[in-house]
């Protein structure tokens, strides 16, 4: 099987292509990816010499080029986003063109070359919030509610591809999943921001009260539920993706990493909050359960540990990128507040 996966280069789509060639041996890849910011080729050197492995530098915007990638391509894994909520707010317009516009042209070529699965990779944000004390949580069923601009695209793009399965009988699946964390995370969302924050013995940040709830997913139990999907699901099907049974907020997850890292938390320091902060996010993975075979291989506390001594083992990863234009990002975000 030849796939195209687009946003390879990024944190959870290389992580996918890693898991993916070691686990398909005879497969082949091609990885279509801008490298904006956050795409980080270093992240796959140790395939970079493999026969079954390209990289196409290009945008999914590209009609001509994603034609030409598209072409004896059998399965789309669509990762290609821009996807970090602050971004959105202070610039929505690259949010609209990468995942509405992009989405369109590689559905578009998928089209025209017949794949046999185009997979789109969304979130559970396009749901939009519940409150803290609500026990109820996101499902397949749940009405679409997004609150950013970054959520409000995504929402669109998952509505074009359950289009395109309709009007174009395009063999398509979508996964919402809930907020991803591991190896190779750009260091700007809360986890490795926090990890590496503390490797300088920098304090933490944190919004508001801290007391905002999310779904934690291992990047690794994410790449193997998109694994099921491309081997299990019906075509047409979209199915959530979480990793936690319970609820866990932010100002917890940050003081369970503190005690693992051996932290007081005195490293903690509160920051205004961001606009339309959503404060509860919780994923019902149930249906990826039964229908599928899914479930995290761990725990959260594990799965914390694994990520920490990955950015330990890793300083010189991470260094490289807050000390670039990431650090100009930071300060405008956080410093200013």
């Amino acid at each position: 099987m030849k796939l195209l996966i687009t946003g390879g280069a990024g944190f959870i789509g290389s992580n996918f292509i890693l898991h993916w060639l070691k686990n398909h041996p005879g497969d082949s890849i091609v990885n279509l990816d801008k490298l904006t910011y956050c795409g980080n080729l270093e992240n796959l050197k140790t395939i970079n010499n493999d026969s079954k492995y390209e990289f196409v530098k290009g945008d999914i915007c590209d009609t001509k080029l994603v034609a030409k990638v598209m072409k004896d391509i059998d399965t789309v894994v669509h990762f290609a986003a821009e996807s970090h909520v602050d971004r959105s707010i202070l610039e929505p317009d690259a949010f609209i063109k990468t995942n509405i516009v992009g989405t369109h042209v590689l559905l578009e070529a998928a089209v025209k070359n017949k794949v046999r699965r185009f997979h789109h990779i969304s979130t559970d944000e396009v749901f939009g919030a519940l409150p803290l004390d609500d026990p109820g949580k996101f499902s397949e069923s749940t009405k679409y509610d997004p609150r950013s601009p970054y959520s409000a695209s995504k929402a669109a793009s998952d509505h074009l591809v359950n289009a395109y399965h309709t009007t174009y009988d395009l063999p398509v699946t979508i996964t919402n999943t809930s907020n991803n964390y591991g190896p190779y995370q750009y260091p700007e969302k809360l986890l490795p921001l926090a990890i590496t924050n503390l490797l300088e013995d920098k304090k933490v940040p944190i919004y508001g009260d801290g007391k905002y709830v999310r779904d934690w997913l291992y990047v690794e139990d994410h790449c193997r539920a998109i694994e099921l999907v491309l081997e299990k699901a019906e075509v047409g099907e979209t199915y959530l993706i979480g990793g936690l049974t319970e609820d866990v907020n932010n100002l917890e997850l940050i003081k369970r990493v503190l005690a693992i890292m051996g932290k007081s938390e005195d490293m903690l320091e509160y920051v205004k909050d961001r606009p339309g902060h959503d404060r509860r996010y919780a994923v019902d993975w149930s249906k990826a359960k039964k229908k599928l075979g899914y479930k995290p291989l761990y725990g959260l506390d594990t799965y914390l540990e694994k990520t920490i001594n990955w950015y330990k083992d890793n300083e010189s990863w991470w260094k490289r990128i807050k000390s670039g234009d990431y650090l100009k990002y930071y300060k405008e975000q956080y410093e200013k507040r």
